[in-house]
């Protein structure tokens, strides 16, 4: 898997080295639960998450700025889709990051690398109602409201959350 440069970021795959800049944001209470998950609570429990979910899998990234990891972005199967040409797009970033394009930066950046390199037909999204922050990145690009799942996912505390789905097809995106 190749990097990904944009103007600001390096996207790549993320190492066991990177273990302590995942746990830096990955700890916050702001961060993991806007997405579903639990914070960490320990550098041993971020390593073991990096070594099931993010060190050598395919289509995930760090995002790296200013030679410091500060999220983590990625190209994962849709869940509510059985389409082999058809990815969903998921992703976390730093607090201290939060506001400043970074994000829809490195998304743009992904769904390029969807359509043109993995000749993706659809990439979809979906973030919790009360996440704001997510839903403007996905409107910024150019993905579509499909609707409101409603009590779609449980998260780690036993809550059952409705998201709002997004997709956006190669066509559009061009």
């Amino acid at each position: 898997m190749k990097n990904i440069i944009t103007k600001n970021l390096v996207l790549r795959p993320l190492t066991l080295d990177d273990t302590n800049d995942v746990f830096d944001y990955s700890k916050n209470k702001n961060v993991g639960p806007r997405a579903g998950w639990k914070p960490h609570e320990t550098i041993e429990e971020t390593e073991v998450i990096m070594e099931t979910i993010f060190v050598g899998q395919e289509n995930i990234w760090g995002i790296e700025y200013n030679k410091r990891i500060i999220g983590s972005i990625g190209l994962i199967e849709d869940p509510h889709r059985q389409n082999d040409q058809a990815r969903m797009l998921g992703y976390a970033l730093s607090e201290d990051y939060w506001g400043q394009g970074i994000m829809t930066e490195a998304a743009k950046a992904v769904l390029t690398y969807g359509f043109d390199t993995l000749g993706l037909d659809l990439i979809s999204a979906v973030h919790y109602p009360f996440n704001l922050g997510s839903q403007r990145v996905i409107e910024k690009c150019g993905f579509l409201y499909e609707g409101t799942i409603r009590q779609a996912e449980k998260i780690y505390t036993g809550e059952i959350r409705d998201v709002k789905a997004y997709s956006i097809t190669r066509e559009e995106f061009r």
